[in-house]
């Protein structure tokens, strides 16, 4: 079992109402978090990006306040503090330039004696892109070839000097990119950064198949984990790939307790506290596209539909086709009579495991062992302490299960991975 650690910040899951909530951009927050996941031999240190300051209703979304810090800079200061777990950045495949970013995480990954990862995502709104000097974007049919040929030209950059330490110069010419010179970076002790991607449709699953190292995924239940785990490992076979060469890691949220009532116990109200009445009309109104202050949180959804060219909602991922969305949220909402917080509370939260530590033990290796995942990447609802009881009380037992690793087999984030380093392609 592979398991990684999210850094909780300005997603939905952090409850800052929590006394023992600390800083999200101070650095002693990330590294406790860091130092906790190593403690609990994690294969790496996961840290979310975000290029724009996100809108609701004409105001600054109020978890982005908050801070929203550069990935590559933070893992940097961590590799002096840590000396095993992997460093994952989050960094957009639309707006940076693959020389930049290349050189940026090769020297990451010397920095770290071979821990770095990127995990590519793209962006298609012109909203972001207002915040980049050309001010443009790119269509949904191009993000994804754009992003497999910067990853492709990253690795070619990668691959100009020789694992004997000789450079060479480089040229690519392709749809997106048209470079030449000399790559300033030795090959790092990878070879590659190791590459993580997270997307679900179809052109992202295809992206991840010929591409990724790892999947980062929502697909948190059993049922939808193992569908997704079986056609995506499919895909492998057409680029020349074994099943074993790409890992599927779901983002899934934990809730511990002394027993299995008192964890659901636990977990209810850190629902409620992670949505509260304010939250759940933010959240409605990303669906419907409308100011709805004026609904009571505690009463029924609304009886309007959603406004599908709405711009209320900008810089944010949305839910999906607002109509179809609405049409589930009401018949769940009819069939349980549950008002509109209790149905948001329903319909946002992430797949969590829920019970005490025996119980998640048990649940974490159950999915595995049904391939629906090789792994996790934990996001605590707490900063920066919301790792350690996991670590102090899950990981043993897995420990004692021998389905996951008392030390570390060697130095490189690819080892943990159990993931060959990369041939030369000079």
């Amino acid at each position: 079992m592979h398991l990684a650690a999210h850094f909780p910040g300005v997603n939905n899951t952090t409850v800052w109402a929590d006394p023992r909530a600390g800083s999200q951009i101070d650095f002693s927050s990330f590294e406790h978090l860091a130092r906790t996941a190593e403690r609990g031999r994690f294969d790496f240190f996961f840290l979310a990006e975000g290029l724009r300051l996100r809108e609701h209703n004409g105001r600054i979304h109020d978890l982005d306040v908050l801070g929203r810090p550069e990935s590559l800079t933070v893992l940097a200061a961590l590799a002096a503090v840590t000396d095993r777990l992997g460093l994952a950045a989050t960094v957009n495949a639309t707006f940076n330039e693959p020389y930049e970013l290349a050189r940026r995480l090769a020297t990451l990954d010397h920095l770290s004696e071979g821990r770095a990862a990127w995990n590519v995502v793209t962006s298609f709104d012109a909203f972001t892109g207002e915040n980049f000097r050309r001010g443009g974007y790119l269509d949904r049919a191009d993000r994804y070839t754009r992003a497999a040929e910067f990853v492709a030209t990253a690795r070619e950059l990668w691959d100009t000097w020789t694992p004997d330490g000789t450079p060479r110069p480089f040229a690519h010419r392709g749809q997106h990119f048209a470079i030449e010179g000399e790559f300033t970076v030795p090959r790092s002790p990878q070879g590659h950064p190791v590459v993580i991607q997270a997307g679900d449709s179809p052109d992202g699953r295809e992206f991840a198949a010929s591409t990724a190292d790892i999947v980062f995924t929502r697909h948190g239940t059993l049922e939808s984990g193992r569908a997704f785990y079986a056609d995506v490992k499919a895909r492998l076979a057409k680029y020349g790939r074994e099943p074993d060469e790409l890992k599927i890691m779901p983002g899934v949220t934990f809730v511990l307790g002394d027993s299995d009532a008192e964890a659901q116990e636990r977990a209810a109200g850190i629902r409620r506290r992670q949505v509260s009445p304010q939250n759940a009309l933010l959240a409605l109104e990303q669906v419907w596209g409308r100011d709805l202050s004026a609904y009571d949180p505690d009463g029924p959804l609304p009886d309007i539909d959603p406004d599908p060219g709405s711009s209320l909602v900008q810089g944010r991922v949305g839910h999906g086709d607002p109509l179809a969305v609405a049409a589930r949220w009401r018949a769940l909402s009819e069939e349980k009579g549950l008002s509109i917080r209790q149905t948001v509370i329903e319909t946002t939260g992430r797949q969590s495991f829920i019970g005490s530590p025996r119980t998640v033990a048990e649940q974490l290796t159950a999915f595995v062992v049904a391939d629906a995942a090789d792994g996790f990447i934990l996001v605590p609802h707490l900063t920066p302490g919301g790792l350690d009881d996991f670590v102090d009380r899950v990981v043993p037992l897995l420990q004692e299960r021998g389905v996951f690793r008392s030390e570390y087999g060697g130095p490189t984030l690819r080892s943990h991975l159990g993931l060959a380093e990369p041939v030369w392609k000079g």
